[in-house]
C-alpha cells in the first residue's frame, strides 16, 4: 500500500526533528564530561581563604567626660642617717643638808644611796622646749629635723600601697593567636618615601600572653628597623595585664616598662618616676589587641570614647580612642571591611596621632596602624597576610 503523496513532505520533517534532538543530547553529554574533567583537574595555585566581610552598625556616639590625667608619684623620700644617742647627763651635786642647831641632838648618818634627780631631758617641760627649738630649725632652714632618737622607739610603719585607680572598666573577648604580616609605607617630614615590612605577633593560651611588633624600611642592601617591641604578661577580668614591655627604636637603647601589680606602680628603666597603676592598663604592644578584645565583647562599648592607660619608655599617660567610622581598606588580602578608631594628639602629654582599624570579620584583628608625628611624619602599615596559630583555630 503506498502512501499518499502529500504526507513525504511531513515525514521529513519528523525524520529531521529526531535527528536534531539527538545531536543536541550528544552536544550537552559531551560538554558535561569535559566540564567535569577540568573541575576534578588539581590547580596549580594555592587554595584561598574566603572570608565573611562582616557588617556591623554603628552605635550611636554618647558624649564622654574628659579624662582625668595620671599624675606620677612622689619620689620616695630617701632614709635619714641614723644619729648616735646622746650621753646621758651627769646628776647634779646633793645639795648641802641645812644648819642644825645646837639644841637638836645630832643624827647618825644615814646608810642609804642618795637618789640622783631625774634628767632635764626626761621632763614634759624639757620635751616641749626640744620640740620648739627642732620647729624653730625646721622653720628657718627648711629641712626636717633628725628624729629625736632618745625618746620612746616609734612603730614601725606600715607600707601603703598605691589605690587601685577608677579607670571605667571594659568588658573583653581577646581575638585568638595569629601572627600578621605587614606592608611598611613611610614618608618623611621632607616627602622621602620609604617601603619595608613588619609583623605583629600575638600568642595566648587563656591565662597568659606574649606579643610582639616589628617595624622597617627597607635599604639598598639591608634592611633597618624602625622599631621592636615585645611584652608578656596574664590575662585578668580586665584583659591583658601587661608585667614587662620593652622597646628598642632605631639607633636608641632598649627600654623596659615594669608594670608592679603587687605595688601598684609603673616603672621605668630610662627613668626613676613612677606612676599609679590603674585597671585595665596597657602597653603599646598589647593597645591594638586589647581594642579588638574590647570589640568582640561588645560593639556598643565603642558608642564613647574608650580611656586606657598606656605605659612607655619614660610615661604612664591617658589614651583616648574615638570611633571615627566603618571604613574599607583594600588589602593584599582584598577589600576588608574595618573600623577606624583614632588617637588625637594631647598638647602635654604626646604629640603624635594614632591610627587603628580593626577587623570584625578577621576576629578583630588591627589590619592597618597608622602613626602621624608631629613633625608630619607617617608611617602607615598594612596587612597583607594573616596565619592564625593552632590555639587560634
Amino acid at each position: 500500500m503506498r502512501l499518499p503523496t502529500h504526507l513525504f513532505p511531513r515525514r521529513r520533517l519528523l525524520i529531521l526533528c529526531a535527528a536534531t534532538l539527538a545531536l543536541h543530547y550528544l552536544a550537552i553529554d559531551w560538554v558535561g564530561e569535559r566540564l567535569a574533567a577540568q573541575s576534578h583537574r588539581p590547580s596549580p595555585l594555592p587554595s584561598s581563604l574566603m572570608t565573611a566581610q562582616l557588617r556591623l552598625a554603628l552605635p550611636k556616639h554618647v558624649e564622654t567626660p574628659p579624662a582625668e590625667e595620671v599624675q606620677p608619684l612622689p619620689p620616695a623620700a630617701k632614709p635619714l642617717r641614723k644619729r648616735k644617742p646622746a650621753p646621758a647627763p651627769e646628776p647634779a651635786p646633793e645639795p648641802a643638808p641645812p644648819p642644825v642647831a645646837d639644841s637638836a641632838p645630832a643624827e647618825a648618818p644615814s646608810t642609804a644611796p642618795a637618789t640622783a634627780p631625774a634628767p632635764a631631758a626626761a621632763s614634759p617641760a624639757g620635751a616641749s622646749a626640744n620640740g620648739a627649738q627642732a620647729g624653730a630649725a625646721q622653720a628657718q632652714t627648711g629641712t626636717p629635723s633628725p628624729p629625736d632618737t632618745t625618746g620612746p622607739t616609734p612603730a614601725a610603719a606600715v607600707p601603703v600601697e598605691a589605690p587601685a585607680q577608677g579607670a571605667r572598666r571594659y568588658k573583653v573577648n581577646l581575638p585568638p593567636s595569629a601572627k600578621l604580616d605587614m606592608d611598611v609605607a613611610r614618608v618623611d617630614a621632607d616627602g622621602t618615601k620609604w617601603t619595608g615590612s613588619a609583623n605583629m605577633s600575638w600568642q595566648t593560651d587563656g591565662s597568659t600572653y606574649q606579643a610582639s611588633a616589628e617595624a622597617g624600611i627597607s635599604l639598598l642592601v639591608t634592611r633597618l628597623n624602625l622599631l621592636v617591641m615585645r611584652s608578656a604578661g596574664t590575662i585578668d577580668d580586665y584583659g591583658i595585664a601587661p608585667n614587662t614591655s620593652t622597646q628598642k627604636r632605631a639607633r636608641r637603647a632598649e627600654t623596659a616598662t615594669h608594670f608592679n601589680r603587687d605595688a601598684g606602680t609603673i616603672t621605668f628603666s630610662a627613668s626613676e618616676r613612677s606612676y599609679p597603676l590603674m585597671v585595665g592598663a596597657q602597653d603599646m604592644t598589647t593597645v591594638p589587641f586589647q581594642l579588638g578584645g574590647i570589640g568582640r565583647a561588645d560593639v556598643n562599648q565603642f558608642s564613647s570614647d574608650i580611656d586606657m592607660q598606656v605605659g612607655e619608655d619614660k610615661e604612664a599617660n591617658m589614651f583616648r580612642f574615638q570611633l571615627v567610622g566603618e571604613e574599607e581598606l583594600e588589602t593584599r588580602m582584598g577589600k576588608v571591611v574595618t573600623w577606624h578608631l583614632s588617637r588625637p594628639p594631647r598638647p602635654g602629654s604626646y604629640s603624635s596621632r594614632l591610627d587603628i582599624w580593626l577587623a570584625p570579620g578577621l576576629n578583630w584583628y588591627p589590619v592597618q596602624l597608622r602613626n602621624t608625628e608631629a613633625s608630619g611624619a607617617l608611617t602607615t602599615q598594612t596587612v597583607s597576610k594573616i596565619t592564625m596559630s593552632e590555639s587560634g583555630k
